[in-house]
């Protein structure tokens, strides 16, 4: 028997909705996974952020508390680490996010003097990664075919020290109003060695770095976007 169409929608929603939302959970660097929350603050909560104006869009935050990590991972400059996304803590590859929530993918850094404790709000951010929509292809589905891994390059020309490593993901599924559109990133605490220090990134501000109505979040992504996806965030820096 069919369902009428209301309800066949309500009964999809509710399907799709089982393995909706997403979590940055563990880092991968140079072939070593390290556990779960290990230098990377966790919520127990998977929802998202969607107030681009709030503090908590730096490293995520209530209504979904993050847990304090007294890890700093270390990572080679110039070399390639893995953000592990899956939809709960207790998750597999194979449930990483609904792939109804299709949208981009990046990554920050945030040069700090105390990784554990800096809280990541405000300036001096830069951006190491920005992907978007190639030919029909959403950089959340790669990330989803991968089982989870969101490969990102650490560039080898920042300065050595202590930062904040920012990774996210962006569902643009309910994106066509104001509000809509569902962020989700954690902070990793990484030491990086090795960097020859040359950069001069853009800094950006967390919160500030995306207005409330760039037309890469107030997006209508099932209208065919016949002008193309404008990816939100700063300049990618490149060394």
């Amino acid at each position: 028997m069919k369902l009428p169409l209301a309800l066949n929608l309500v009964a999809t929603g509710l399907l799709s909705g089982v393995s909706a939302h997403t979590i940055f959970l563990q880092l991968n660097v140079d072939g070593t996974t390290y556990d779960i929350g290990h230098g990377v603050r966790v919520p127990t909560y998977d929802g998202p952020q969607t107030n681009v104006n709030a503090d908590v869009m730096a490293c995520n935050g209530p209504p979904n508390p993050t847990t304090p990590s007294p890890h700093i991972i270390p990572v080679k400059a110039g070399s390639d680490v893995k953000a592990i996304w899956r939809h709960t803590l207790d998750s597999g590859p194979g449930d990483v996010m609904d792939p109804s929530h299709k949208g981009p993918v990046l990554a920050y850094l945030k040069k700090v003097d105390d990784a554990t404790s800096d809280p990541g709000t405000g300036a001096g951010w830069f951006n190491i990664q920005k992907k978007g929509l190639e030919g029909s292809v959403w950089a959340t589905d790669e990330v989803i075919k991968s089982g989870g891994e969101q490969v990102i390059h650490i560039p080898a020309c920042i300065e050595d020290g202590q930062y904040l490593l920012r990774a996210e993901m962006i569902a643009l599924h309910g994106a066509g109003s104001p509000g809509g559109a569902q962020f989700y990133m954690e902070c990793a605490q990484i030491e990086v060695t090795g960097g020859s220090g040359s950069a001069k990134p853009e800094l950006v501000s967390i919160p500030g770095v995306y207005p409330a109505n760039h037309p890469g979040i107030v997006v209508n992504i099932y209208s065919g976007l016949s002008n193309g996806y404008q990816t939100p965030g700063s300049a990618t820096l490149e060394c």
